[in-house]
């Protein structure tokens, strides 16, 4: 009884934290999907560390150590490179990019006519293929866990319960093989109707309060997983004789050199059986679908409130999920070997790693005590949530902000989605993906072998992936030759040289090399990207790397994105290099080898300590930006500002007076009315991007001046105008110039999707072929608000 409260109790809470959400997540998408880009860096990061504790992870951590030993979390802890790459370098742009998704981003960074067809093509391939893969895996571990937790045959009456079996029967449904002796037909049922429970539970909170909702359970349920899973780790040990006697009881049932060879965290073994594995984990943390951070990372990065939270974000999230849940983990996995000991032999079966990976749930039912065991069966459903959650949330902004709005309503039926239908296909597109999953899922029999699969299908769009962000010349072409080459070749690898693990690492070494050598040789013979997509891209993400062209256009000296790579780098090093050495040190104090130097681990927990400082200084800057600017007169955008003071929008738009005039020779006059305040921060942040991209776009060597840029309140809502000089022909609306073909959006296309994510207008007056003044409107929360009639076209 005492662990099914703990249970009520976390479900209570989590459907309370949707409710209370549902009033701000219903003001409009960006506040739905972005929570309003408010969030919090430490809250940001210990819901990014919930996400990927998820319920599938502690089972095949479990089932690794038990097949190949510590040293093969290896393949786990080298993702800490790709966490910092993004809390170091891409969070800040992915914060600055201005868009709800990562699939919406290609509209922003490339040009041409195929800009649309692969935004369509990521929002299907992310938000549907690659989601349910994810989501397949989680569920595996799901119905694992909640057959030894949830005996529904035994809680429900045997008329309602033998009639679910007769539907479960009549289909034809099996969900697994079962693993506790439950008739297939039994165990396929109790397993569904947990499924569905947990489904239906988490789509409550997710649905209703969107990803503010989400996040606020998010780090609720990571408390409680790591408190629930620091419990089991001390059952655990005491379980085998406590922590000191954890190497002795090893060797005693396994023998001196196979303890050498489990408990080690560094290779050991013949070289021809390390270099395949060094080479897997050198290629693997780079060469993936999220190595930028693309997903559901990139959305708590966007959510962030600045771009300090937004490194802080990924950071916490690195130290959390890489440092502390390993620890945690490691003593389970080796304290489960101890207790429920295997022979060779065993080991050679087919179904060995997936028994292993099932101990994990075994050794909760059999060692902790009630209340105890409660706590750490809401973890695991917490953990479970938190997966499923984000990736509701995820995949249904793909489907109604980029396949339903943006190519359904905008492009094929050229009208603007209203506000409920948006949330009908977010829905809608939940349950495909869940029944999508379940199919994928009946057919999995291993989290590993679903998760090596998933590592090829990303490892094609891993280098794309980085390079659109750090290489200006990346073009769309580089990155549509780079997703057809992996969806090519991922099949051809599988069917050719099947899924066994000794080959994984040419598998990996192959997709790696063809697709990023496809994706540059493409880059090299199609056309470069616009010129002034490229400028106001450039200006509002301010990327690092090499930019020279486009930095120097911009009023930038052209070797600043470079440096400013190169400072960020440093940090991820230093902080990496901090990560590793306490992980090691710890690690081996804990669960030493029987031939480990003692000595050495403090060494290398005192050398990671050391180095806390070191980066704890960059982590917390406010600016880690060097000063770019090639002249000396122009004025550099203060965020801070722009975000900290109600009248930081004013403040904003005169520097950027001073930098169109300086830098496009673009006279730029800004008037204020008495008291014209906008007090959101994400609609100040947003009217200030946008007026940013018009100027652009309208600078010229042609353009006469000066542009009037006017910020007002008219009728309860936030107003700036940009008053031109004399009219200008924008040319056709994209919906009417495509002829039905998939077509690029415009800068004035982009400025109305952008600011309907707020619930916003754009205006154009008196028409996109003799524009004469672009009016943005955001409306004042709390006010009565009158909405502008549709803009003309």
């Amino acid at each position: 009884m005492l662990d099914l409260l703990i249970v009520l109790a976390f479900v209570v809470y989590a459907i309370g934290s949707g409710i209370r959400a549902k009033s701000a997540a219903g003001q409009n998408l960006q506040e739905y999907f972005l929570a309003g880009k408010s969030i919090p860096g430490w809250k940001s990061g210990m819901s990014m560390a919930a996400t990927q504790f998820a319920a599938d992870t502690p089972l095949l951590v479990t089932g690794l150590v038990a097949t190949a030993g510590v040293f093969a979390l290896w393949r786990l802890w080298v993702y800490a490179l790709a966490f910092l790459m993004m809390a170091y370098i891409f969070s800040s742009a992915w914060r600055r990019g201005g868009v709800l998704t990562d699939a919406e981003l290609t509209e922003t960074r490339y040009s041409g006519k195929g800009v649309l067809a692969l935004r369509v093509t990521k929002a299907i391939y992310y938000g549907t293929v690659i989601n349910c893969i994810v989501l397949a895996m989680v569920l595996v571990a799901a119905v694992r866990i909640s057959e030894v937790f949830l005996p529904w045959h035994l809680w429900l009456p045997t008329g309602l319960y033998q009639g679910i079996v007769g539907f479960v029967q009549s289909i034809g449904l099996q969900l697994g093989e079962s693993v506790t002796g439950l008739p297939p037909e039994m165990a396929t049922t109790n397993n569904l109707i947990s499924i569905l429970l947990i489904v239906g539970f988490t789509a409550t909170y997710a649905t209703t309060g969107g990803l503010r909702s989400v996040i606020n359970t998010d780090v609720v349920q990571i408390v409680l997983a790591m408190v629930a899973t620091g419990l089991y780790a001390w059952f655990v040990a005491q379980a085998v004789g406590g922590f000191g006697s954890i190497t002795d009881r090893f060797v005693e049932i396994y023998g001196v050199e196979k303890a050498n060879e489990t408990l080690s965290f560094g290779p050991v073994g013949a070289g021809d059986v390390i270099m395949p594995f060094l080479v897997i984990i050198s290629l693997q943390w780079f060469f993936q679908m999220n190595s930028d951070g693309t997903g559901y990372l990139a959305q708590r990065s966007m959510a962030c409130r600045t771009d300090r939270d937004a490194r802080i974000a990924g950071i916490i999230f690195t130290w959390v999920q890489i440092f502390a849940r390993s620890l945690f983990w490691v003593v389970i996995a080796v304290g489960l070997m101890i207790l429920y000991p295997f022979t060779p032999e065993q080991a050679g079966e087919a179904t060995f790693a997936a028994q292993r990976e099932m101990l994990f749930v075994t050794g909760i039912d059999d060692l902790l005590p009630p209340g105890i065991r409660g706590l750490m069966a809401t973890g695991l459903l917490a953990a479970l949530a938190s997966t499923v959650d984000t990736h509701l949330n995820w995949g249904a902004g793909y489907w109604s902000n980029d396949v339903y709005d943006r190519y359904v309503c905008k492009h094929l039926l050229r009208r603007e989605a209203k506000g409920k239908e948006l949330v009908i296909v977010a829905r809608l597109s939940n349950v495909l993906i869940l029944v999508i999953a379940l199919a994928v899922m009946a057919n999995l029999g291993s989290i590993q072998t679903a998760w090596f699969i998933s590592l090829l299908f990303g490892a094609g769009m891993g280098s794309v992936l980085v390079l659109r962000w750090l290489w200006e010349r990346i073009n769309l072409f580089s990155e549509m030759a780079a997703m057809a080459a992996s969806i090519i070749l991922a099949p051809i690898l599988l069917v050719t040289m099947g899924t066994e693990e000794n080959e994984e690492w040419i598998r990996l070494l192959i997709m790696a090399a063809v697709t990023t050598s496809v994706a540059i040789g493409v880059t090299f013979i199609t056309p470069k990207t616009n010129e002034k997509t490229l400028l106001a891209f450039y200006e509002r993400v301010q990327p690092y790397g090499w930019w020279p062209r486009t930095a120097a256009l911009a009023g930038d000296r052209p070797n600043a994105p470079m440096q400013a790579l190169v400072r960020r780098t440093q940090a991820l090093l230093v902080t990496a290099a901090s990560v590793f050495l306490l992980l090691l040190g710890t690690g081996r104090l804990l669960v030493p080898a029987p031939d480990a130097n003692t000595w050495a681990s403090w060494a290398l927990v005192i050398g990671g300590l050391a180095l806390v400082p070191i980066w704890w200084k960059d982590a917390n800057r406010d600016d880690m930006e060097v000063d770019r600017s090639a002249h000396a007169n122009d004025q550099q955008q203060d965020e801070h500002a722009l975000l900290h003071r109600e009248d930081g929008l004013e403040a904003a738009l005169r520097e950027l007076a001073t930098h169109m005039d300086k830098i496009y020779g673009l006279p730029v006059v800004v008037d204020v009315q008495a008291g014209a305040r906008v007090k959101d921060e994400g609609h100040r942040l947003m009217l200030f991007e946008l007026t940013q991209d018009l100027l652009i776009h309208i600078a010229g060597p042609n353009r006469a001046g000066p542009v009037r840029v006017a910020l007002s309140q008219v009728d309860d809502r936030d107003l700036v105008e940009l008053v031109l000089p004399e009219p200008v022909d924008f040319g056709p609306c994209s919906r009417e110039a495509s002829n039905g073909r998939l077509s690029e959006q415009d800068v004035l296309d982009r400025a109305e999707e952008r600011m309907s994510h707020i619930c916003g207008s754009f205006r154009i007056l008196p028409d996109r072929r003799r524009a004469e003044r672009l009016q943005m409107s955001a409306p004042i929360y709390g006010a009565t608000v009158r909405v502008y009639p549709q803009a003309a076209e």
